[in-house]
């Protein structure tokens, strides 16, 4: 069996830095040439949205991106393919950066679980984030993909009780990712002080229960941000301020410059 990238990459001791990207965003062309511009600035994983008509757990940016890459083409199918030209080297050079799909249950239950977990070890991904599996409900999904090498990762958010907390780090393969406020993706307001203080008692509680490496994710925009949100978690993840950076080009080449020039900021 391959010795998973994302396993590999988490035995380091190393704060880690993760970008979402929405395939084909905001251009037919853009993946492969945005994949490389964030390994060469500094992603430690990339995620990859699976586009959804209705993705309930995101915010606006996100959705709207899901729009535009559904309108772009992007379907599962369409994007394992991506993947596997990114691993082969078909744009300008391999990318070897760990991948993580993240999206919802449906669009894999069309494709079929089985040749989903399949076809994503064949193209080169290395994980799936799935928010709408419940770690309850996961088990047979779980022992499905560990038997094909690829990392789960579950959702842990400010409500969840310490007991879940417990259970979703002992399911999940090699890190959790945490929602830092309870809402959708990129709407977080993080600006005022109770509200820091929330999320730092809420980080240290989940360092309190887990065993494992977790990373979080929500309104991370800056650097100031990311360093603040290492001092308490292993990873901070980066989606809708570098979809909002780069929803304005009009080429793939135009994407990419941006998509890395952001990303060198955070670093």
């Amino acid at each position: 069996m391959h010795q998973n990238r994302i396993t590999n990459l988490l035995q380091q001791d190393k704060k880690l830095l993760i970008a979402y990207y929405m395939p084909e965003f905001p251009v037919i062309g853009s993946t492969l040439p945005v994949l490389e511009a964030l390994e060469e600035s500094g992603a430690d994983i990339i995620e990859l949205g699976m586009p959804y008509s209705d993705p309930i757990g995101d915010g606006p940016v996100i959705q709207e991106a899901a729009h535009i890459a559904i309108r772009n083409g992007v379907t599962i199918r369409y994007l394992l393919e991506l993947v596997r030209k990114a691993r082969q080297g078909e744009g300008s050079r391999e990318i070897t950066v760990p991948i993580l799909l993240m999206g919802y249950c449906n669009p894999v239950i069309a494709y079929g679980v089985d040749l989903f977990l399949h076809d994503a070890v064949e193209a080169g991904v290395d994980g799936l984030l799935i928010p709408d599996l419940p770690p309850e409900e996961a088990t047979d999904f779980l022992v499905k993909a560990k038997k094909a090498g690829l990392t789960v990762v579950f959702l842990v958010s400010p409500v969840t009780p310490p007991e879940r907390i417990e259970l979703i780090d002992t399911l999940s393969t090699d890190f959790s990712y945490c929602l830092a406020v309870n809402g959708t993706t990129g709407t977080a307001k993080l600006a005022d002080a109770a509200t820091e203080d929330a999320v730092e008692d809420y980080l240290k509680r989940v360092r309190k229960h887990v065993r494992k490496k977790f990373v979080v994710g929500f309104g991370i925009k800056d650097r100031a941000r990311v360093q603040s949100m290492w001092k308490l978690a292993d990873g901070a993840v980066v989606g809708s301020a570098l979809l909002q950076h780069i929803a304005d080009s009009s080429t793939p080449e135009e994407t990419a410059r941006l998509a890395g020039e952001f990303w060198k900021t955070l670093r």
